[in-house]
Formats: structure tokens, sequence, C-alpha cells
């Protein structure tokens, strides 16, 4: 099994962005490939773009033995 990639985020309660407020976390995936975990971090990016207090990150989950 290989790498799996998510797309982690939501609406943070500050700008130094350490506290996601309760009720909008969001996780999105798995994907098997970075290149589909990025698109899915632009679309949700681009989306939310009037909103600056939303970020969004890409996280790797090691391949299993």
């Amino acid at each position: 099994m290989g790498q799996r990639y998510w797309v982690i985020g939501g609406h943070y309660a500050g700008s130094d962005f350490r506290d996601i407020e309760p009720g909008t976390e969001s996780v999105h995936g798995p994907f098997t490939d970075e290149t589909r975990a990025r698109t899915e971090w632009q679309r949700l990016t681009f989306r939310d773009r009037i909103a600056a207090m939303h970020r969004y990150s890409i996280c790797v989950e090691p391949a299993r033995s």
C-alpha cells in the first residue's frame, strides 16, 4: 500500500491560525497521489478565498509495511 494524502482544514478562530472553530473542521480524502490531493486543495482554497480565516493543508499518511 502506498502513501495516502489528505486535505484538512477549516475556519480558524484567529489570524495566528492555531485553533479551528469547532464544527468547521474539514477532512477530504484519502487521495492516492499528491496531484489529486493538490487539485482538491486548490479547489477548496479558491472556493473559500473570500473567507480569509479559512486554511487548508495537505497531509501525508506514511505507507504501511
